[in-house]
């Protein structure tokens, strides 16, 4: 296209965005944009369309389009809008199905099957088994799977004796995506047709019958058709997802021993793992684990690559037994991120003390996340060597969590040599996290070490000694906060106004009021959740003063904490609706919703300046389900420009006008 092309095809499309929708010529001037030569043109014309009202009259404007039998483009477009159009669209279209010209009745079948309505169910059966014209059987057949219903799975089953493939292939999809298999006999004779086989054996791994776990062995032991061996696969895979855990070892032991018969079929089930179609890949998981073959694993981890698949990847895996731990061991430097995830997660539970010396020896590879888990895995082994190694990474702050977790799970055989650990690696000066393990480990009898740590230590040390106290010790948590709330640290005071919002009550309001007017921000932004937190209801005043602070981190705290306490009064909301910063304008608005006002306070913000803001107030507006709300929001969405704000009023639009 030329550069002039571009440019009047542009005029052409802003000018169907920006048309008003309520004259009376819109509707003709947007059926004239369906005729365009350009489908972003014929796009936004099908969106202008399902704005308009009078939809009765816009679906009938439509249809006589889809009869323009030249006009490729056109039709297409108006079937777009058409499936668009909701249930008001419905009748005009099963009228449709009685049209004279095969290709109408398959346009309404199609776009009946976009729409899918369940009104639509009984015409559209009547089709399937009645009209002359195979493809509008066909049509109806695929329409059918979306819309659903009893009577749509019986009339496809119906359809499955009939002699044309075709029509027997749309409704054996149709039936496995309506989850409804057809009885067993029905099927069995199918899994050897060429053309139907995958589809077959896709609605054979929906039937919960004993059989099927052998006659999917007997398509995977199938050596002469890699096909068939692939729709037996996606059959495992689904009947697999439905399986109880304990019917799982006897599914294993009877995949295996089929697999065992196939020349070449640890390749196979290799190939298959590397699979782009994730149903084979799902099968080749419950093929890997009735293998258990330790060269498979690192293949198998790989699978967690696709995130839903991640939970049968990590059951897989578990399969294995301690020499596929060994063989993740030795590919986890070259395995991805995922798969390193899934088989660090595996590999933690398969560990025992004999793997010691192999886990101290990727302890000294250079990736902090393969560090760290070793270092999980460690704490799993349940062996005394395992101590030292972890007591070495306490002082390393990007894995002193990881290692003081590990001692705490070690200390369960080793408590005297764990605390050891901890203490001279607090001494030395290490990290909080080795504070808090050493309390969970120690328990009340280090509580004199970590007073005294509240007093000498480091500030971070300070800090979290004040509320790792609080923790074991609520009372002596308590007394120790009233004390560091002088502390010279801005850190430890906030540490302390933490403690008094969890541990204490509306008797330390006086001392929160204090905390409000500290000189730090971090003790201020404490204190204005530790209001809300212990419920000082007399410190409202206060919080209503910070709700018109400059610093929207302070005005959004004072909302917030307003909110919880209950007492965020209609005048203090509008002052936060006007506030500079639009989170603060947010937690004004979430905070009227909650409290039920939020319908007039969403309707003003939907022309905010800054989207976040407009976009949330769309949020507000449909869950209201009001659909007196629907004319200002699609005035809104006729003006807005942002794409994310567009998207939160077209799914509010949507939402309360029933789509």
């Amino acid at each position: 296209m030329s550069e002039e092309g571009r440019n009047a095809e542009e005029v052409r499309y802003r000018a169907l965005l920006d048309l008003d929708v309520s004259r009376p010529e819109a509707r003709e001037e947007l059926v004239t944009g369906l005729h365009d030569e350009s489908w972003r043109v014929r796009r936004a014309a099908a969106d202008g369309l399902v704005r308009l009202p009078e939809r009765g009259a816009v679906v009938e404007r439509l249809i006589a389009v889809l009869g323009e039998r030249d006009e490729t483009g056109a039709r297409n477009a108006a079937a777009e809008a058409l499936s668009g159009m909701g249930a008001s669209a419905v009748h005009p279209l099963v009228h449709l199905l009685g049209h004279a010209d095969p290709d109408q009745r398959k346009f309404a079948a199609d776009i009946l099957g976009q729409l899918a309505l369940p009104e639509a169910e009984g015409a559209l059966v009547a089709v399937l088994l009645e009209d002359g014209d195979l493809n509008v059987r066909v049509a109806a057949a695929e329409a059918l799977g979306r819309v659903g219903g009893r009577g749509a799975a019986f009339a496809l089953e119906r359809v499955l004796s009939n002699p044309e493939p075709l029509l027997r292939l749309s409704a054996l999809e149709s039936l496995a995506a309506l989850r409804h298999p057809p009885p067993l006999a029905e099927v069995v004779p199918l899994l050897n047709n060429p053309l139907l086989k995958r589809s077959a054996y896709r609605v054979l791994g929906l039937i919960e019958r004993p059989e099927v776990v052998a006659l999917v062995c007997r398509g995977l032991a199938a050596s002469e058709s890699r096909s068939t061996r692939e729709a037996a696969l996606v059959a495992l895979g689904q009947h697999s997802a439905r399986m109880a855990d304990g019917g799982r070892p006897a599914m294993y032991a009877a995949v295996g021993e089929a697999l065992r018969r196939l020349l070449g079929a640890v390749s196979w089930v290799a190939s298959a793992l590397e699979s782009g179609d994730i149903e084979v890949k799902t099968g080749a998981l419950v093929a890997a684990a009735a293998l258990r073959e330790p060269r498979l694993a690192p293949l198998v981890a790989e699978v967690a690559q696709e995130e839903r698949l991640v939970p049968e990847v990590m059951r897989t895996l578990a399969c294995f037994g301690p020499e596929t731990g060994r063989e993740l061991l030795a590919s986890m430097d070259r395995l991805s991120l995922p798969a390193r995830e899934a088989a660090g997660q595996v590999l933690v539970d398969m560990v025992d003390p004999s793997f010691v010396p192999e886990l101290v020896q990727m302890l000294d590879w250079g990736e902090v996340d393969l560090k760290g888990v070793a270092a999980r895995a460690l704490g799993r082994t349940g062996a005394l060597d395992a101590v030292e190694p972890l007591a070495g990474f306490l002082s390393i702050p990007e894995l002193a969590g990881v290692a003081a977790r590990a001692l705490v799970a070690l200390s369960a055989g080793f408590r005297a040599q764990v605390l050891q650990a901890l203490q001279t690696s607090l001494e030395r000066g290490a990290e909080p996290v080795v504070l808090n393990a050493l309390v969970r480990v120690g328990g009340t009898s280090q509580l004199p070490l970590v007073r005294r740590i509240a007093r000498e230590a480091s500030v971070p040390l300070r800090a979290t000694a004040v509320e790792v106290l609080a923790a074991v010790d609520p009372s002596g948590g308590l007394e120790l906060a009233r004390v560091a709330l002088v502390d010279e640290a801005p850190r430890v005071r906030a540490a302390a106004v933490r403690v008094l919002g969890q541990v204490g009550d509306v008797s330390l309001a006086p001392l929160l009021q204090r905390a409000l007017a500290d000189d730090a921000l971090e003790v201020r932004l404490a204190a204005l959740e530790a209001v809300g937190e212990c419920g000082a209801v007399a410190l409202a005043a206060d919080l209503e003063a910070l709700v018109r602070h400059p610093d929207g981190a302070i005005a959004f705290r004072a909302v917030r904490s307003l909110a919880r306490l209950g007492v965020l009064r209609d005048e203090v909301i509008q002052q936060a609706v006007g506030h500079e910063d639009h989170e603060v304008v947010k937690a004004a608005l979430l905070a009227g919703a909650a409290s039920g006002g939020g319908e007039a306070l969403a309707l003003g913000l939907l022309d905010h300046a800054h989207w976040d803001v407009r976009a949330a107030a769309a949020r507000v507006l449909a869950d209201s389900r009001e659909e007196r709300l629907l004319p200002p929001l699609l005035n809104a969405l006729l003006s807005e420009t942002d794409a994310l704000a567009r998207r939160a009023l077209v799914d509010a639009v949507e939402r309360l006008s029933g789509r």
